[in-house]
């Protein structure tokens, strides 16, 4: 997988904050990868359903039993 990133950089620099290589090469693999967004409401503000889709999208197991402030912790530590 490692020789498919799209911004090695970034990608060595998340892994070196602890991210998982899966979630490391999708962050660097993204269209904007490197650049600062900052626009996305955060996870607080956003519907169960919101967060449950958001979680189906990057294929959390077990998303269907969670509370919202599971789903919250899933997708911020997946």
């Amino acid at each position: 997988m490692e020789d498919r990133i799209k911004n090695k950089a970034q990608y060595e620099a998340l892994r070196d904050d602890g991210y998982s290589k899966e979630k490391a090469a999708r962050i660097a693999n993204t269209k904007n990868a490197g650049i600062k967004g900052g626009n996305a409401d955060p996870y607080e503000e956003r519907t169960k359903e919101e967060l449950y889709n958001k979680a189906k999208d990057i294929g959390i197991e077990g998303r269907s039993q969670m509370s919202k402030k599971e789903l919250i912790d899933a997708l911020r530590n997946n």
